[in-house]
């Protein structure tokens, strides 16, 4: 039923007095039982789960701690760990976008009712579109609707110029994946998911992205994957055959648009904005690019002791942060 791996993960954690990796290995284990077959034990062992979260509130198994924030050994450099408190609402997003993310969540915290019917939750996310209009923020929201770190990877650290090197730490992060239950992103992966017939590209890269086809593959755990790249057109297109779903992220329309700059400017008045005036200075805009010119304006109005966003510093905030097209 359990694997090697999940009952050293169960030990490990135990010793560390580690309750959120103890009861995350043992819903693993559930998840691995319900694949298997074994509807009762798993949902045994769901309601057992539950019960010890339940108990954990005010008699603690073991202490909070969790030791993945700081990866050590082969993990060590290879991630940047946090634990994302960003929830879905706290996003701007279109309407289809949103509900795509609501189903990632949904089918996630379902994955025993799935398992038990032969089925089996979205788990390999490709998240594509331009620079600074949710790709990275949608991780930290899925990460932080479901409990999870949020893991993402460095390539800076994982690419190496030693032929084989970066196809072992790759190997090594699946591996983690297995036994660390959470969101691991590869953000910018077009470095190394670029199309493997270009005549530009490495051959040690070919081989990198040819081992991250295989693991991706072959990957059974529990953990959320995600890929996210500013470059569709330059990805190979073998990667979308093995995600289980592609999401396709676009620049802000004007309703959007007025919807980010009123959530970030919700402690001043707005009230005298000239609308007209503010969305067609943000036409064009990502959504990181807005949140950053709001928060311009709301500074000039802080250091000019005013509760009041006027249009004119918004409106100059937007254009001097507006990119070249």
């Amino acid at each position: 039923m359990a694997t090697a791996q999940q009952l050293k993960a169960l030990i490990e954690s135990y010793t560390e007095h580690n309750a959120d990796r103890f009861l995350s290995v043992a819903s693993q284990i559930a998840a691995h039982a319900a694949r298997a077959g074994k509807t009762k034990l798993a949902e045994e062992l769901r309601k057992l789960i539950e019960e010890a979260r339940r108990k954990q509130k005010t008699q603690p198994i073991l202490s909070k701690s969790i030791p993945i924030a700081h990866p050590t050994g082969d993990l060590s450099g290879l991630f940047s760990a946090v634990f994302p408190k960003t929830r879905l609402s706290d996003m701007v997003l279109d309407s289809e976008l949103e509900q795509r993310l609501k189903r990632v969540i949904l089918e996630y915290r379902q994955a025993d009712r799935l398992y038990s019917h032969g089925l089996a939750p979205r788990r390999k996310l490709l998240l594509v579109g331009p620079s600074g209009c949710g790709k990275s923020m949608s991780a930290a929201t899925l990460a932080g609707e479901l409990n999870l770190p949020l893991l993402t990877v460095q390539f800076h650290i994982l690419i190496t110029k030693f032929m084989g090197e970066t196809a072992a730490k790759l190997r090594v992060i699946f591996e983690s994946m297995k036994q660390t239950r959470g969101v691991y992103l590869f953000d910018e992966f077009d470095a190394i998911g670029t199309h493997r017939h270009t005549g530009q590209d490495v051959g040690e890269i070919r081989r990198v992205l040819n081992s991250f086809l295989v693991f991706l593959e072959q990957d059974e755990s529990d953990s959320i994957i995600i890929a996210a790249s500013n470059l569709e057109d330059f990805l190979d297109n073998a990667l979308f055959r093995r995600f289980d779903d592609t999401l396709r992220y676009n620049l802000p329309t004007s309703p959007m648009i007025r919807q980010l700059i009123e959530n970030r400017l919700s402690n001043f008045s707005i009230t005298r904005l000239s609308w007209k005036n503010i969305l067609e200075a943000a036409k064009h805009m990502t959504h990181a690019d807005i949140v950053m010119a709001c928060e311009d304006a709301a500074k000039s109005s802080v250091l000019h002791e005013r509760k009041q966003i006027l249009t004119a510093e918004l409106e100059q905030s937007l254009v001097q942060r507006c990119r070249p097209k």
